[in-house]
């Protein structure tokens, strides 16, 4: 978080208020969330790169952003939502490999009507929650709200059954049972109901509309990443997974097409008050599925965890990147950016 110029000559256009004092408000607020400053022999945010001891293994590298206007509405969702959903989507991505979080470095654009101090509550929040740093990242002025994570991963000792790779999508076989992590269809059902709400101007949106059941537009708001879950699959002998962002159907496609197996459906667990279509195709659940040949030991191994049951879904089929929902070929659903 250091700043830079735009062209020769040409400032780039300032956050609000200073900005090395904003930096300083906002270093304070990360080690704060992270129990404190850099250790021994480390570097975090006030240098041109932050500096870390990196575990032994390989690492697990991901990123992703979430920008106001297309992933969410500041009508519904305040800064700090933002912030906290944007490290989550990230760090899913590395609880559907079976991975921790290392580190973050987060970076935002906004403008001047958005609060970056209530952007990095969020972002506070989703680090200490997850158990990864802040340790470095940038600030700039912009015409909408963007927060964009970058998350360094590495992943624990090897499994139960001497797996000591990552789960990955491609890694799924005939016959493996598919689970999910938890009932789904929440977040877009809180979309929904949010919407159906007079909007909130971006001060208020953090205040539940009246009507509004709390619990689905926590959901939508500040999805929570799985990583016990994925750690757990992992060590337990599953050999594939993914994160439920684009919807149950879609990302299932994904990992039928990486791995080249069909996925017969035969059950989905709908998230109370939602319906079977926001479970189908909402996405943003960031749930995970998982395929494994060994599911009586998932499920023994997620109760010793003390997490919910597995769910499980249907099983993997030789239909080489076939899903079917009850026997019928699935409908096409789900979110997909329109790019350029």
């Amino acid at each position: 978080m250091a700043g830079d110029r735009v062209g020769a000559g040409t400032p780039r256009q300032s956050v609000v208020g200073d900005e090395f004092a904003v930096i300083d408000r906002l270093r304070a607020r990360f080690e704060a969330a992270a129990g404190g400053g850099a250790p021994a022999g480390e570097v975090w945010i006030g240098d041109d790169a932050a500096w870390v001891r990196a575990p032994s293994g390989s690492l697990l590298l991901a990123t992703d952003l979430v920008v106001a206007g297309v992933h969410v509405d500041l009508r519904w969702c305040s800064p700090a939502d933002v912030g906290f959903k944007a490290v989550m989507v990230t760090v899913s991505d590395v609880a559907a490999m079976g991975g921790r979080p290392g580190h973050l470095l987060v970076s935002v654009a906004a403008p001047a009507s958005v609060s970056l101090d209530e952007v990095a509550e969020g972002v506070a929040e989703a680090a200490r929650l997850v158990g990864a740093p802040v340790v470095g990242g940038d600030l700039s002025a912009g015409p909408v709200l963007v927060v964009s994570v970058a998350v360094v991963g590495f992943l624990e000792p090897a499994s139960t059954d001497g797996t000591v790779g990552p789960l990955q999508r491609a890694g799924a076989r005939p016959g493996d049972a598919v689970y999910v992590t938890g009932p789904l269809g929440a977040s877009a059902a809180g979309l929904a109901r949010l919407r159906a709400e007079p909007p909130s101007s971006p001060a208020t949106a953090s205040v539940l509309p009246d009507g509004v059941d709390a619990a689905l537009a926590v959901a939508h708001r500040r999805p929570v990443a799985r990583l016990e879950e994925g750690s757990t699959a992992r060590r337990a002998g599953a050999r594939a997974a993914i994160d439920i962002s684009d919807g149950l159907l879609a990302d299932v496609g994904h990992l039928a097409e990486a791995s080249q197996v069909g996925v017969a459906i035969s059950d989905v667990p709908v998230a109370a008050g939602a319906t079977l279509t926001d479970a189908l195709g909402g996405g943003e659940d960031y749930e995970l599925v998982v395929s494994t040949p060994v599911p009586d030991r998932l499920e023994t191994a997620f109760a010793a965890a003390g997490l919910r049951a597995p769910i499980r879904i249907g099983e993997c089929t030789t239909e080489a990147g076939v899903v079917r929902l009850d026997g019928q070929p699935a409908p096409a659903a789900g979110w997909r950016h329109r790019l350029g």
